[in-house]
């Protein structure tokens, strides 16, 4: 079996989402979304990081003048994290010019060379402000590539920011992403690592159907539409084509009428292992979980059954999300699976 090279440190995690990103971007939330009690209730997990996404909006304005205060709630997670013995990702979830969500109304980014600049000098800010803490946090420089297309653009452009950071933190993890969301498909397209403190990080919301049922901002998809994990993977098919317009993998090269189990994710992954393995870089999935439309036991097994694939590689992950976004793990509707859950993120 290959024995990939691993992310020690960011084994087990959890994604603070919602806090400093996807959120309204208010002093309010900043202040009471997250405490230091949840922090210390993630340690008491088991787990040995969180994962924090930022949106610019948190330290830059409009113009791109940098928000002190903004920088303020970075230098409070990490320093929470610290103080639990956690280690921490700093996610750059949305940038000026790009967002994963179109809804965001962000355009431009891969095509102007003043918001790339932009991007830049935020990361050389980060640097100088948290290099500092490189034993214990590391640089998740853009959350989910969309467009295929972007492709040798993203390569170019994170190949430019990587020269720039390690010119100021030559030791920090760096994490990449690729195109399709962080998907799994796009690790073998992002370029060769440009050192060995570089980590391929992907996203898993594998079969998107299951994990995104009913989602109301999902195209395509019956906001009433329900299912089990367990079905067959010809139900998998049916299910995807009736409500997903896109994203619809269908699940080729499998019995119809054989219900669905772990060598569904061991094959979904085999690829990107063996891509990773061959670089003799750490594999990372940044994000995972499964929507709060399913039922609490439906996705206890999801969770267990995509973990002990994560758990035969070695590759470390933080599940999504420790509380609300349609996702939380501490919210009333996993109460009866959380303490099985939180053994297996």
């Amino acid at each position: 079996m290959t024995r990939m090279k691993r992310f020690d440190g960011y084994m087990h995690g959890v994604n603070l989402g919602g806090w400093l990103s996807q959120c309204d971007h208010t002093k309010e939330r900043y202040d009471t979304f997250i405490s230091a009690d949840d922090i210390k209730v993630i340690k008491g997990w088991g787990l040995d990081h969180i994962r924090v996404p930022v949106d610019y909006n948190l330290v830059e304005d409009e113009a791109g003048n940098y928000q002190e205060d903004g920088f303020g709630y970075i230098q409070k997670a990490i320093d929470w994290a610290g103080e639990n013995g956690l280690n921490m990702v700093l996610d750059l979830h949305k940038t000026y010019g790009f967002s994963f969500d179109s809804g965001e109304q962000e355009s431009g980014f891969f095509e102007n060379e003043s918001y790339q600049e932009r991007f830049y000098k935020l990361w050389e800010e980060f640097s100088r402000r948290f290099g500092k803490y490189s034993d214990r946090l590391c640089f998740e420089i853009l959350n989910e590539v969309t467009d295929k297309e972007y492709c040798e653009k993203w390569n170019a452009i994170s190949g430019e920011c990587i020269r720039r950071i390690r010119a100021i933190v030559p030791d920090i993890k760096i994490l990449i992403g690729g195109y399709y969301n962080n998907s799994i498909e796009a690790l073998k397209d992002l370029a060769l690592p440009a050192d060995e403190n570089i980590v391929y990080n992907f996203h898993c919301y594998e079969p998107l159907i299951f994990t995104h049922q009913g989602g109301y901002w999902v195209p395509g998809m019956d906001t009433s539409f329900r299912m089990p994990f367990e079905a067959t993977y010809g139900e998998y098919d049916k299910y995807t084509l009736e409500n997903l317009d896109r994203f619809s993998e269908m699940m080729t090269g499998y019995d119809p009428n054989a219900v669905i189990g772990v060598e569904y994710f061991e094959n979904l992954i085999s690829e990107a292992v063996r891509v990773a393995d061959e670089r003799n870089v750490a594999m990372y999935c940044g994000e995972y979980g499964v929507i709060n439309l399913a039922t609490a036991e439906d996705t206890l097994k999801w969770y267990n059954c995509i973990c002990s694939c994560f758990d035969k590689y070695g590759i470390g992950r933080a599940a999504w999300s420790y509380k609300e976004m349609d996702f939380g793990l501490i919210d009333d509707h996993m109460k009866s699976v959380l303490g099985e859950i939180v053994k297996t993120i």
